[in-house]
């Protein structure tokens, strides 16, 4: 799988799952598994979740 950032190879383990969150060795972007169909994955940009602080 190709980071759709950097273009750089990211390796997806055969046992991750929809939901899963990985990251591009070379520019850190993370993405998460949207869908899974055997060797073929869709990726998309993880939401980032800040602290809310009780506001």
């Amino acid at each position: 799988m190709n980071c759709p950032e950097c273009d750089a190879t990211i390796k997806i383990p055969d046992d991750a799952s929809v939901g899963e969150i990985v990251s591009c060795p070379d520019c850190g972007a993370d993405f998460e598994i949207a869908s899974k169909n055997g060797a073929v994955c869709e990726l998309k940009h993880a939401e980032k979740v800040g602290e809310d602080w009780g506001e």
